[in-house]
């Protein structure tokens, strides 16, 4: 690899050729500050606050996008550029609405820091004409504020680059600039799928998630209800860097004693209704295979994924499994055989998910998610919105001693767990799969074929004497090239795993935000999927089909996977959309 010498604050640093200064820079431990550049995402430049002196340059250079040659000597510091970056924040601050109280991103906005770090007053020195805007609220998951949008266009880039979507973009020009969607529709008006991932990079708090923490206090506080709560795998692989903890810490044990603290009637675990989610998955998937079923089956946990392949690929909602996602399959079964076991009145019961997704928001109110006439599941929020109620209600998270969830909706094996990221569902449905095919038991129950952050994994297996050729796509634009290939018939599979978010739930856009500066050098899903695959091994039950909680289920109530009573409760159906797009 060539090297390039160049000297940055004095200092000689070395970077691979192609390098930019802000890349060189980190290599010598210095931070330039950013707003609007993602790594190999947004790259454009537009913000201006990495802005630095370069010798012989006649004006300041942004970092982010210059690339570095030899000999080049750089200064990230000096009066000229600390007052360059102190009045673009000035100018930001002049058409922004400054009500950081009440924002929700107070303390995690990436502006405000900066505005803190370069001594930038709530003045009015540039201020006068000033943009307003009308909050767009139309959308089941999220709210978009422009009146808090810097143009950073992050939002924009991730929804068209990532996802390949691109319901938002920038409309009209100049100082008239900002956000929208086509013809000025309302967001839940076009074809966003409410995957979140534009919440997940913004840096200020012009977009977030609809939150519903008030309701779940008044639920808590009503003697006449019962009200239960759910957590994803996921969630506690992130919860703890809300608490300031090292992303990946695995917080599950303080995760269960901070619900219980918030006064749940039961704390259950959404791992549970993933094995019951693989049992009739793996199910639906033979019989597939050997009753000439549509294939290739592909996952349907992701409700950001089913609802792209409703918009884009209508030809194959066939192709999608009719299971429901865990967090319904785990309502319907609460608001059913729970019940009638605790004889607790369905209709008195409320069912709360803590999840990864935004998406969920939306799927909590599809059709077909009410399976005993009543929604499966009530309220769902995010992990952040989960860290507001813990802060809210004084819970001192980080002190707590881990406590387990409670039985028998709490119990899940490590199959389970590794749902939260990408291939997880691959791998545990594989599991129960070749088990049952073959009849005989797993000697290595590792797929590792299909674990990795790259955009799309395949592998195939012999199994039974078939050869089983399997897939899993990660990001909706990874969905899209994957798809594509199988319609256009160069590639053939039986078995398609797709998560909406790039890495899988573990990078949903309900999980805590971290910072540019963390999102574009530091490995998050990586750190936060090794969590879930620890788990996993730690687990002395490791296949769905050994969940002794499920074993009781299907013997007590369902009979078997694929019965009458289980497709009535457990699997769904799905809808041909249109699509909106810029």
């Amino acid at each position: 690899m060539e090297m390039i010498n160049l000297t940055i604050n004095g200092r000689k640093v070395s970077a691979p050729a192609g390098s930019t200064i802000l890349e060189a820079a980190r290599l010598a431990h210095i931070e330039i500050p950013t707003l609007c550049y993602l790594k190999e995402i947004n790259e454009i430049g537009a913000c201006r606050i990495c802005v630095v002196e370069v010798k012989g340059a006649k004006t300041l250079v942004t970092s982010c996008v210059y690339p570095i040659n030899e000999g080049m000597e750089v200064w990230t510091n000096t009066p000229k550029v600390l007052e360059s970056r102190k009045k673009t924040l000035q100018l930001i601050l002049s058409d922004h609405d400054r009500k950081c109280l009440s924002c929700v991103r107070s303390g995690s906005c990436e502006l405000q820091k900066l505005c803190h770090d370069y001594k930038v007053e709530d003045e009015k020195l540039y201020d006068g004409t000033r943009n307003t805007y009308e909050l767009d609220e139309s959308a089941a998951h999220m709210v978009r504020d422009n009146n808090k949008c810097i143009l950073c266009r992050r939002c924009t880039s991730t929804c068209e680059k990532v996802q390949g979507i691109g319901v938002i973009g920038a409309n009209e020009r100049g100082f008239g600039t900002y956000i929208g969607s086509a013809f000025d529709m309302g967001l839940g008006e076009t074809s966003c799928v409410s995957c979140g991932q534009c919440i997940a990079v913004c840096p200020t708090g012009a977009i977030y998630e609809k939150d519903y923490t008030s309701q779940i206090f008044e639920a808590l506080a009503d003697p006449e209800k019962y009200v239960i709560v759910q957590t994803a795998p996921a969630v506690r692989a992130a919860l703890g860097e809300a608490f300031g903890l090292p992303i990946g810490t695995d917080v599950e044990g303080k995760l269960a004693a901070a619900l219980r603290r918030l006064g749940f009637d039961k704390v259950f675990d959404t791992n549970f209704s993933a094995d019951l989610t693989i049992m009739e998955e793996a199910n639906e998937f033979i019989e597939r295979v050997q009753n000439g079923g549509v294939l290739p089956m592909i996952t349907s946990c992701s409700p950001g994924w089913v609802k792209y392949c409703e918009h884009y690929f209508p030809d194959m909602t066939e192709n999608l499994s009719s299971c429901k996602s865990p967090q319904q399959m785990f309502g319907a079964i609460a608001k059913s055989y729970y019940a009638e076991k605790m004889g607790i009145d369905k209709e008195k019961m409320v069912v709360v998910s803590v999840m990864p997704c935004t998406a969920k928001k939306f799927e909590v109110g599809r059709p077909h998610e009410d399976a005993n006439g009543v929604p499966d599941v009530d309220i769902a929020i995010t992990t952040r919105e989960l860290a507001r109620m813990i802060e809210r209600a004084g819970i001192r998270f980080t002190e707590l001693a881990e406590e387990e969830f409670d039985a028998p909706l709490g119990l899940g094996t490590g199959a389970a767990v590794i749902f939260g990221a990408t291939g997880g569902v691959m791998e545990a449905a594989l599991r129960t799969a070749v088990e049952t095919l073959t009849g005989e038991e797993l000697k290595n129950l590792d797929f590792t074929d299909v674990r990795g952050m790259e955009g799309i994994k395949e592998a195939s297996y012999e199994v039974a004497g078939m050869h089983v050729k399997v897939a899993v796509a990660s990001g909706l634009g990874n969905a899209r090239k994957l798809l594509n290939q199988v319609k256009n018939g160069e590639a053939e599979y039986h078995f398609i795993e797709i998560m909406g978010c790039p890495g899988g739930c573990i990078n949903g856009g309900g999980q805590p935000q971290q910072p540019g500066s963390v999102r574009n050098f530091t490995d998050i899903r990586g750190k936060r999927a090794q969590v879930l695959y620890n788990i996993d091994k730690a687990n002395p039950i490791r296949k769905s089909h050994e969940n002794p909680a499920i074993q009781e289920l299907y013997a007590a109530y369902l009979e078997k996977p694929g019965s009458h009573r289980a497709h009535e409760l457990l699997h769904t159906a799905y809808v041909k959309r249109q699509v909106h797009e810029i």
